[in-house]
C-alpha cells in the first residue's frame, strides 16, 4: 500500500481525529504574538484544509501540500465555499518540487509522522526554505501517555533534530483542538528561524 493509499483510506473512512475542523488556536497565537504579516506560507500536511483556509482568509498567500487526493479535494471545496484561492499541491511532502522557498511554513503534524517512518522531511524543509524563514512545527509531546494521539517527541528529540537548519526561536506546550473545540493531546509548538 502507497503512502497516499493509506491516509486516503483513513480520510474515505473518515478515521481522522486530528481533522476537528476548527482553524488552529496555536497557529493565530503564533501569528498574532509574533506580528507576522500576510505573506507566501506552505502548509504541509494540510489534511481537509481548515487551517490553509484560515490562513487565506487572513490575507496569506496559500500553497497547501497532503498526499491524499481526498483530503485535498475536501480542502478545494471548503476554500470554495469560503470564497479563497489557494495553491493545492497533491503529494508527498519529502519528494514535491515546492517552487520559490516560503517566507512562513506551516506543519500541523507532517514532520512527527514523516520523521517516525523517514528522515528525507529534513531536505523538503530545506527546500522549502531560505535563511530567514519562519516556521511553525505543532508535534505531539511525549510528556503526556496517552494511547492514542499523534507521534511524540521529546523536547530532546526536536530540538536534536530540527537544531541545524532552524535556529529554534521559541518552545512551548499546548493542546491541540479535538472536534467540538475539546481538549485534545499535548503538544509541542516550535517556532523557528531557517539559517
Amino acid at each position: 500500500m502507497t503512502l497516499a493509499d493509506h491516509w486516503d483510506q483513513r480520510y474515505e473512512a473518515r478515521s481522522t481525529p486530528w481533522d476537528s475542523g476548527l482553524a488552529s488556536r496555536e497557529l493565530r497565537s503564533r501569528i498574532e504574538e509574533e506580528q507576522l504579516a500576510p505573506c507566501r506560507v506552505l502548509e504541509l500536511g494540510c489534511g481537509s484544509g481548515t487551517n490553509a483556509v484560515f490562513l487565506a482568509e487572513l490575507g496569506f498567500e496559500v500553497t497547501a501540500t497532503d498526499c491524499s487526493g481526498i483530503a485535498i479535494q475536501r480542502g478545494r471545496e471548503l476554500a470554495e465555499e469560503r470564497g479563497v484561492g489557494i495553491n493545492w499541491l497533491c503529494g508527498d511532502v519529502c519528494e514535491l518540487d515546492f517552487g520559490e522557498p516560503f517566507p512562513f511554513v506551516f506543519d500541523r503534524g507532517c514532520f512527527h509522522c514523516c520523521r517516525r517512518e523517514r528522515m528525507p522531511i529534513l531536505p523538503a524543509l530545506k527546500r522549502a526554505t531560505e535563511p530567514g524563514s519562519k516556521m511553525l512545527v505543532l508535534t505531539g509531546n511525549a510528556n503526556e501517555q496517552r494511547e492514542h494521539g499523534p507521534p511524540q517527541l521529546t523536547e530532546a528529540e526536536l530540538r536534536e533534530e530540527l537544531t541545524g537548519l532552524f535556529s529554534i526561536d521559541s518552545l512551548r506546550e499546548f493542546h491541540f483542538e479535538d472536534p467540538g473545540g475539546v481538549q485534545g493531546p499535548l503538544g509541542w509548538s516550535c517556532w523557528m528561524t531557517r539559517q
